[in-house]
C-alpha cells in the first residue's frame, strides 16, 4: 500500500514540474524587452494566427495606443470608426507582412501632438494640419479638410528586444464639414469637392511625415506609409473608404502617390445610381430583401453595406429590421434568412447578417467565404 501511494506521488511530482517547466518555456519564448524602456520584463507578445498580426501586451494588458480615444471622438460617422482603423489595419499587411512584424498600437505620437495637429494653424497653434479660419461664414469659409489621424506601429524581434521596423499613419479627410456661425447656432454643411480634397491631402502629408520622423524612437530612415482616407457624410449608410497612399523610406520628401481603390456602397442602389458597380450584388440583395419580406410580413426594412477591392465585391453586412418580440417568432426568421441568404447572396464572400428591432440586437448570422452555411447566435 505504502509503495502504491510512493508511486502516486512520483508520478504527480513529474506532472506538475512538466507543467512549470512548459510554462516557463512558453513565458520566456514570447517574453521581449521594447527598445522603448530599459525594463527587463512586462512586455509580451501574443501567440500567432496564420494571416494575422501577434500584438503587444505590457505587464499582462493589451499596449494601447498613445493617442486612444481621438478617433472615437473625432470622426462625425461612427461607422468611419470602426473602418477607418480596421481597413488601415487590413492595408498595412500588403507592406509589412503579418508574418514578419509584430502589430502595436500607435506610441510615437502623443494624444497633445495629435490634438494639435488636428487643429487649425493659428499663432498657438503653429503644426495645424487645418487652414487657418478666415473668418468667413458662407462657402468661401476655409473648411476642416483634416478630421483625424491613427498610427500603427509595426515591430520586429531584435534579440530580446522589439524594434520599430515601420508605421503607418492614416489620414482621415472630410468630405463635407459642418460648423455653426454661432455657438449653439444652427448647423450648415459645407461640401468639399474631390479635386479639392485630393490637393489639400498632398499639400499636408510633407508636415506629417516631418513630425512623425521629429519623434524619439523613429530613425531617418524607418519606413512610413501615409494612407488618406475620404469620410463618409454624417448621415451616410455606408462608411467611407482610403483613396490614395505614399511610402517614405527616408527623410520627409514624397516622390510618388498610388491610388487605392475601395470602396463601400448601400443595397439597394438608389433609382438614380447608374453605376455598374454592384450590379450582381444588388440584384442579388433585392431578392433576398422581398423573398424575406414576403415569408415574414412583420419585417420593416432591410439594407446592406457591400465592400468593394478594385472594383470586386470583398465583403458584405446585411441590417434587418423587424416587428418580432416573441422568441419562437426570432428564431423561425432567422432560420428562414439563412435559406434566403444561402440562396439569393454571393457565396464567395464574408457576409455578416443583422437582425434587430428599433431597440435592440436580436441575432447574428455570420458565413466566411467559401462555407456554405450560417453561424447563428441568438440573443436574449
Amino acid at each position: 500500500m505504502k509503495r502504491i501511494s510512493f508511486r502516486i506521488y512520483m508520478i504527480i511530482a513529474v506532472v506538475v514540474l512538466g507543467v512549470a517547466v512548459g510554462a516557463l518555456y512558453f513565458f520566456n519564448a514570447n517574453r521581449v524587452t521594447p527598445t522603448m524602456t530599459k525594463k527587463t520584463s512586462g512586455v509580451q507578445i501574443t501567440q500567432s494566427t496564420p494571416g494575422e498580426y501577434q500584438t503587444v501586451i505590457k505587464n499582462g494588458r493589451y499596449l494601447v495606443s498613445a493617442a486612444r480615444g481621438i478617433t472615437a471622438s473625432s470622426e462625425p460617422n461612427s461607422l468611419d470608426v470602426k473602418n477607418f482603423e480596421s481597413s488601415l489595419l487590413d492595408l498595412a499587411k500588403d507592406h509589412f507582412k503579418p508574418s514578419r512584424y509584430i502589430f502595436q498600437e500607435g506610441q510615437y505620437l502623443g494624444s497633445s501632438l495629435v490634438t494639435d495637429l488636428l487643429g487649425r494653424k493659428s499663432s498657438s497653434d503653429t503644426i495645424g494640419l487645418n487652414p487657418e479660419d478666415n473668418g468667413k461664414t458662407d462657402s468661401s469659409r476655409n473648411p476642416i479638410y483634416v478630421q483625424t489621424l491613427t498610427e500603427q506601429d509595426f515591430m520586429v524581434k531584435d534579440g530580446n528586444s522589439l524594434k520599430l521596423s515601420g508605421m503607418i499613419i492614416g489620414v482621415a479627410m472630410n468630405t463635407q464639414d459642418e460648423y455653426q456661425k454661432e455657438q449653439y447656432g444652427a448647423t450648415y454643411t459645407q461640401n468639399i469637392s474631390e479635386a479639392d480634397r485630393i490637393a489639400y491631402g498632398k499639400k499636408i502629408a510633407p508636415q506629417i511625415l516631418k513630425q512623425v520622423r521629429e519623434q524619439k524612437g523613429v530613425s531617418d530612415d524607418t519606413p512610413i506609409v501615409i494612407a488618406m482616407y475620404a469620410n463618409s457624410q454624417t448621415d451616410s449608410l455606408a462608411p467611407g473608404s482610403f483613396y490614395a497612399q505614399t511610402t517614405s523610406d527616408k527623410g520627409t520628401t514624397i516622390e510618388k502617390w498610388s491610388d487605392i481603390n475601395d470602396q463601400s456602397i448601400v443595397l439597394p442602389k438608389e433609382s438614380t445610381d447608374t453605376s455598374k458597380l454592384g450590379s450582381d450584388a444588388n440584384t442579388g440583395f433585392a431578392n433576398f430583401k422581398n423573398d424575406v419580406a414576403n415569408f415574414f410580413p412583420n419585417i420593416a426594412g432591410a439594407t446592406a453595406v457591400a465592400d468593394f477591392k478594385n472594383g470586386t465585391l470583398s465583403s458584405m453586412t446585411v441590417n434587418v429590421t423587424t416587428q418580432f418580440y416573441s422568441q419562437t417568432e426570432i428564431e423561425s426568421f432567422t432560420t428562414y434568412i439563412s435559406q434566403s441568404a444561402l440562396k439569393y447572396l454571393p457565396s464567395n464572400v464574408p457576409i455578416k447578417i443583422i437582425v434587430q428591432t428599433a431597440n435592440e440586437m436580436q441575432a447574428i448570422l455570420i458565413r466566411k467565404s467559401g462555407e456554405k452555411t450560417f453561424t447563428t447566435t441568438l440573443l436574449d
